[in-house]
């Protein structure tokens, strides 16, 4: 079983994932493997739109000013070349987690044992419906490291990365610590993947949007469709 490795604590990658993901398995790697350069530039442009998208959608709620955010959204290039990810993460980061001192990073002060502990458990769930569509989790569309098994899943997973956020905000602001990862933070983290997300104007639990999120990838890679779909943060 592969593990992830969580602010010092390894999380199973969810479940053993065996190499026949799916029936057409070949035909869908082979899709994946020869995917144009422009082609995964455009899949990265849409996926960091909708992460900058969501992010704004939760601010929003959170009461936060979003308009810059919104706006950024918008003007995502191919491939991202201005980074506006990095843009957006600054502003987001500073308006929603008001802890002093913080900074989003993986040894980081807390809350961001509550980040790495629920990013994980996105990453497993990410990685189980990409294999399940019949992809490589290890071949990426933007992040590329010899040393990263799940590439891929570390992109397809950015669009819905606040809704741990959204989990973790409810965490601080009920928890009277957070400071360490008890059995309750837990949890009430692994409860990402029944959480209730909009996608393609339905509702549904997160773990089922994120396989619609997978199947409409490879249908991308195969070249039947030119749109991935993701959550919409309402």
């Amino acid at each position: 079983m592969a593990l992830i490795n969580c602010d010092q604590q390894h999380l199973p990658i969810g479940l053993l994932m065996p190499l026949n993901g799916h029936t057409e398995q070949s035909e869908r790697f082979k899709n994946q493997i020869n995917a144009s350069e422009p082609l995964k530039k455009n899949l990265w442009q849409q996926t960091i739109s909708a992460k900058i998208r969501n992010q704004a959608g939760l601010l929003k709620e959170k009461g936060i000013p979003c308009r810059k955010m919104e706006l950024w959204a918008k003007e995502v290039t191919s491939g991202d070349t201005l980074n506006h990810e990095s843009r957006a993460a600054v502003y987001y980061w500073q308006n929603l987690i008001t802890v002093e001192n913080f900074t989003r990073e993986q040894k980081g002060i807390p809350p961001n044992n509550l980040l790495n502990y629920g990013y994980a458990i996105l990453r497993a769930i990410t990685a189980r419906a990409i294999v399940s569509s019949g992809m490589l989790p290890t071949l990426g569309i933007f992040h590329r490291n010899k040393y990263n098994a799940y590439c891929l899943a570390d992109d397809i997973m950015e669009p819905y990365r606040p809704y741990v956020d959204l989990i973790v905000c409810h965490i601080m602001e009920t928890e009277d610590t957070y400071e360490e990862l008890t059995i309750d933070i837990k949890k009430q983290l692994l409860n990402i993947a029944s959480i209730d997300v909009l996608i393609d104007g339905k509702s549904s639990p997160l773990m089922v949007a994120m396989s619609r999120t997978t199947h409409s990838l490879h249908q991308c890679f195969e070249g039947s469709a030119r749109k991935i779909l993701y959550p919409i943060y309402v």
